[in-house]
């Protein structure tokens, strides 16, 4: 495969955050209990326009952080580079609430997993659920996301490549050779 495909436009990861929106206040009825916290860089991205929808569906404010999970990765001390580093926001009370962490790509479970040990050093949330953009499989750790905008079946030697708007100029996802992208 040399070539990215586009598997994702602007309109349909609208409707996918649209529906994954809909899906947390669905499953959780005390909606005041819930808080977002995005994964940096673009699953913040993606948090912050699901809180946009969510507080405008539910007429309250959901609370939102971001989170740099960098130093919690298992990998952190066999990577050629150091990782780049985001100061992570959390300022809200996390105790007690269900905690949406939400990232744009799942694959491998490593960064979830990574997250989850980041939130627990702001409190002891009652629930943490995952929500993500894209679910690329190849799973190595035993995470599932609770929610998923698109199930995207993909060879190990692909990516999938997200792009925002607020970080790279368009809103859409592709699949393509994993050469194509450096991590960031």
């Amino acid at each position: 495969m040399n070539e990215e495909k586009v598997v994702l436009h602007e309109d349909d990861l609208r409707r996918s955050l649209r529906r994954i929106a809909h899906e947390v206040a669905e499953r959780n009825h005390d909606c005041e209990a819930v808080g977002l916290v995005g994964i940096h860089r673009r699953g913040a991205v993606l948090a912050r326009r699901l809180k946009e929808i969510l507080d405008t569906m539910l007429t309250v404010e959901v609370p939102f952080g971001d989170l740099d999970i960098g130093f919690y990765r298992d990998d952190v001390a066999s990577r050629a580079r150091a990782p780049v580093l985001h100061a992570s926001h959390i300022d809200f009370d996390v105790n007690g609430k269900t905690i949406v962490i939400v990232d744009d790509v799942l694959y491998t479970g490593r960064t979830a997993r990574a997250a989850i040990e980041a939130l627990f050093d702001y409190g002891r949330p009652q629930r943490v659920q995952l929500a993500v953009l894209a679910d690329r499989g190849h799973r190595e750790l035993p995470i599932r996301p609770d929610y998923v905008g698109k199930n995207l079946p993909t060879a190990r030697d692909e990516r999938v490549h997200v792009r925002v708007v607020e970080i790279d100029g368009v809103d859409e996802v592709a699949i393509g050779p994993a050469a194509v992208e450096a991590q960031v």
